[in-house]
């Protein structure tokens, strides 16, 4: 067993990344590559990489000066104590406000109808991304002595304690507002009520791992790991923002220079079959390419005799076909049997894997039938739904069953008794 894990993780430099999209994409999904050097770390086809992210340093800044603490004093957190900086860094997720930590602030909310006066007098404002300082501004917070583009958020007390109420007493609304807001928008809601340091970290969520669908052989990629990842970038309350862990490997990691805590995450189910004879269906599209890529690098390794198909897709063909050189190769060797593309935002209608599926139902269950595995990764709310039932209906049509027979067939049969129908969604 690996020696390292999630609480005693490798520190790895990260030796590549690019963007994988083409110049008009309005995506942007990046390749990373990581040195495993002399950890000993071992992985197959089909694992996933835990990476350990920091919080933005500039984000870390403007809260500690939005709540006037240094970052040196000291709180204790679930892994002992250490400086109110290294806290918000590395041992809580201070990009999004938690539930837990909004209704710890109940007891302290004045319920009385008085209401408190708040007025700006000193403001900071840092870039979203490399921390260099854009504005440092103090005033005396009378008159016309404010900062340039302020919002004077008024008489607070009463409003915010009908903000906690109506937070702590409906879900949806909970829901909306942590969703969207991290501690510095936290903070101007209810900041006035004031913070110790111990009380700025209780209730906030322990900073997690995230992992990813490895995208290399190990035995194809010897001594590296690699990853297909989304870069999730967006805007809320007039501020721009990123992913934890996606903003931290692609605007805070430096090539050949930044550690990187990662670790293993092993699959017992999501494998390729151990006869390399058997055929494969793989459906992938978006970053639900990656352990396909591994899928095909160790299938091409091993010399494996069994056919290869792959469903992927994504908006368009100009901007989204990731890895494209590599399938062109696949195809002109003979690795990739069939390629089946989708484009959605092509051409006057929306084109999805599941489409492409149901048009090529009657090939997919010749190969089903005569064992083919079938194997779906990328997004669990909708394509994971929508290739089940596909398959469902193709099983149903071309297999010669009724509705509920293809049904069985496919979650008893395929999925259960013979485990031959995988999935790695999230």
């Amino acid at each position: 067993m690996s020696v390292w894990s999630a609480k005693n993780p490798y520190h790895s430099a990260m030796i590549q990344n690019f963007v994988l999209n083409g110049k008009k994409s309005r995506k942007e999904t990046r390749h990373i590559v990581f040195e495993l050097g002399g950890s000993g770390l071992e992985y197959k086809a089909g694992d996933a990489l835990g990476v350990i992210p920091r919080c933005p340093p500039s984000l870390v800044e403007e809260l500690l000066f939005a709540t006037n603490f240094s970052g040196d004093e000291e709180v204790e957190t679930h892994l002992g104590t250490c400086s109110l900086r290294e806290a918000l860094t590395d041992r809580f997720e201070i990009h999004r406000v938690s539930k837990k930590w909004i209704e710890g602030l109940g007891n302290r909310l004045s319920k009385d109808s008085g209401t408190v006066g708040m007025r700006i007098v000193r403001r900071q404002r840092f870039s979203s991304t490399d921390g260099i300082l854009l504005m440092d501004w103090q005033g005396s917070g009378t008159d016309d002595d404010f900062p340039e583009g302020f919002v004077e958020i008024g008489a607070t007390g009463d409003s915010a304690a009908s903000l906690w109420d109506n937070l702590t007493s409906d879900p949806s609304a909970m829901e909306d507002y942590i969703w969207s807001r991290d501690y510095i928008d936290a903070i101007a809601d209810f900041g006035h009520i004031g913070f110790s340091p111990q009380q700025l970290v209780d209730g906030m969520d322990r900073l997690k791992p995230r992992l990813y669908s490895i995208a290399s052989s190990p035995d194809f990629e010897q001594g590296t790991v690699h990853l297909t990842v989304a870069i999730v970038r967006y805007n809320h309350h007039d501020r721009d923002r990123t992913g934890l862990c996606t903003g931290f490997m692609a605007d805070r990691c430096e090539n050949n220079a930044s550690k990187v805590g990662v670790f293993m995450s092993p699959t017992r189910s999501f494998v390729l079959p151990n006869d390399g004879s058997t055929d494969i269906i793989m459906i992938g599209p978006g970053t639900g390419i990656a352990p396909f890529r591994a899928f095909l690098q160790q299938r091409d390794i091993d010399g494996a005799t069994g056919r290869n198909w792959l469903f992927f897709g994504d908006w368009t063909e100009e901007g989204e076909y990731l890895y494209r050189d590599e399938m062109d190769d696949w195809k002109e060797r003979g690795v990739l049997t069939k390629h089946d593309l989708a484009w959605s935002r092509a051409g006057p209608e929306k084109v999805y894997v599941q489409h492409l599926m149901k048009h090529q139902g009657e090939e997919i269950w010749k190969w089903i039938e005569k064992g083919a595995y079938f194997y779906v990764c990328g997004d669990k709310q909708y394509m994971a739904k929508d290739v089940h039932s596909t398959l469902i209906g193709i099983c149903s049509e071309y297999g010669g069953m009724g509705s509920d027979e293809a049904k069985d067939f496919v979650e008893n049969g395929m999925m259960k008794a013979e485990k031959r129908y995988l999935r790695d969604v999230y």
